[in-house]
């Protein structure tokens, strides 16, 4: 059940990412950065409420009307920055919640990535209570609303021995010290919020917290757009003397406040409980199958302990120590707990090359369903099948799109589970193979399964990251086409293109060449 939930999942956002594809490309696609732009959001929401907090009075009194003069009497600025708080914390809800139902569909809970996954649960709750509390400081007719919504509904919880409603009676039972005391938690949630970001991507080497400038601009442009077209504004003063009766609630934050009159808080703190105890069960509820996941192995006698695996590893799970035989020497340690069995290492390894003249090719480190000694075998197998003209080796991702459809009597294609298991040696050895005029890497692009595969393989080639290219015949004979899944006919053109060049003996050298 839950599996066809992620395939139903995934198949949505697969359509919209293709779209936006075509419209921004793949650098500017939001779909690809939701993460990112969530910490984007955040920062928006920081730097705005440091300059509202700068001009607001803490008092019952003047709550409301410092509010007002920094809206209107300082519209060009106070105003904007009151708009822009607002609305980017909408944005940073909205994300977040997109973020997840991605990470969802794409199965990213399982494994070793449970922590991120679990971690992110309790993060929903405090950016909630958070923006929830930022409606309270304006003290207008919502802020009322919420106040007496809120502590009737926590009032319910039998931990709490004084009701906090009975502080909001009258204007009489209100006092500065209170608003201090919210003002103070608005201010500390955040930060608690922020080290919880901190946790949530603990176990990913170089997570992504900053968005493509351009997306950046763009997103920045169209909130500052917003906030000069319909600027936040406040109701009424709050009376406490009179009943809120109709309020613009904000329902990305206070979707569930209409189901207090009608379930009442214990329904409602069933409802919201009972969803975050089953995202936070759900790595176990849906389980990896038997095999699904085998992790990376490490062949002491064939490791050098250059520790390029362990600068690539996208999840923190190797480690050096110190050689089990070879004194003064260290060697990789793969912790199975935090492997996601991508193979990025593999593609590190620099014994993995398929010019060693040995019996059975192993590597210092390699994937035991899918090892470098056949990787080689399914190669040559490939490579044995071509004929023709302009013949073409594609290596390909399994998480990206299924470059099978793209073979032909002259092209040979070949999947791995993460394009950067392929070592660029192997391109290498490929090219040099009279059967073959040309190579083509593909692979998720910006959106990388694993992270940082598509980044280290970019790297990879162009001589900035070991292992890269060595031979001539390599950086002539090599393209790089980044495709996601919905992206056949670009893949497609652009394989048709490099044949074409190549039987017009105009075939590019490899700097030349676009990575799509």
């Amino acid at each position: 059940m839950v599996r066809r939930l992620e395939a139903i999942t995934l198949s949505v956002f697969r359509v919209l990412e293709e779209g936006f594809n075509r419209m921004f490309g793949q650098r500017w696609n939001p779909w690809y950065q939701l993460g990112a732009l969530s910490y984007y959001f955040f920062w928006i929401v920081a730097f705005s409420g440091i300059y509202l907090f700068i001009f607001f009075d803490t008092s019952i009194q003047g709550a409301y009307q410092s509010m007002e003069q920094l809206t209107h009497r300082q519209w060009w600025l106070g105003g904007i920055m009151r708009s822009l708080h607002r609305y980017a914390s909408d944005a940073m809800a909205i994300t977040v919640t997109l973020h997840l139902l991605r990470e969802f569909g794409l199965g990213r809970f399982r494994g070793a990535r449970w922590f991120s996954w679990f971690s992110g649960v309790p993060l929903l709750w405090l950016m909630f209570a958070a923006a929830i509390g930022g409606y309270w400081l304006v003290w207008d007719e919502l802020a009322q609303y919420i106040a007496v919504a809120t502590t009737e509904w926590l009032d319910w919880l039998p931990s709490l021995s004084d009701p906090l409603a009975r502080n909001f009676l009258s204007d009489e039972t209100l006092s500065d010290r209170l608003f201090s005391l919210l003002v103070f938690m608005h201010v500390a949630i955040p930060l608690f919020l922020l080290f919880g970001m901190f946790i949530h991507i603990k176990r990913l080497k170089l997570a992504k917290t900053g968005t493509a400038r351009g997306l950046a601009i763009g997103t920045m442009a169209a909130l500052l757009s917003l906030s000069l077209i319909k600027p936040a504004v406040s109701m009424g003063a709050a009376d406490m003397s009179k009943t809120v009766a109709l309020v613009n609630i904000d329902w990305i934050y206070m979707n569930v406040y209409p189901l207090l009159d009608s379930w009442g808080p214990a329904g409602v703190w069933l409802l919201l409980v009972g969803i975050s105890a089953a995202l936070a069960v759900l790595p176990w509820l849906s389980p990896e199958k038997k095999g699904e996941r085998i992790p990376a192995q490490v062949d002491p006698q064939n490791c050098n302990g250059c520790s390029w695996c362990f600068q690539d590893c996208p999840y923190e799970a190797i480690t050096m120590i110190a050689h089990e035989s070879k004194n003064g020497r260290r060697q990789a340690q793969v912790n199975p707990d935090l492997c996601t069995a991508c193979g990025i290492c593999a593609g590190a390894c620099p014994s993995a090359t398929p010019f060693r003249h040995v019996d059975e090719l192993i590597s210092g480190i390699e994937m035991p369903d899918f090892s470098v000694n056949r990787l080689k075998d399914e190669t040559e197998r490939k490579l044995a099948q071509l004929n023709g003209d302009n013949r073409v080796m594609v290596f390909g991702c399994d998480h990206a799109l299924d470059i099978g459809c793209l073979e032909t009597s002259g092209v040979a294609a070949l999947n791995l589970p993460c394009i950067a298991q392929l070592p660029p040696s192997f391109a290498d050895y490929v090219s040099r193979n009279e059967k073959v005029d040309g190579v083509m890497i593909t692979g998720c692009g910006e959106d990388c399964f694993f992270r940082l595969g598509t980044r280290w393989t970019e790297e990879r080639f162009h001589a900035l990251r070991m292992p890269h290219l060595r031979t001539r015949a390599g950086h002539h004979k090599v393209k790089l086409c980044w495709a996601g899944s919905g992206e056949k006919h670009r893949l497609q053109a652009a394989l048709d293109d490099y044949r074409r060049d190549l039987g017009a003996g105009q075939g590019k050298t490899f700097d030349e060449v676009s990575n799509g």
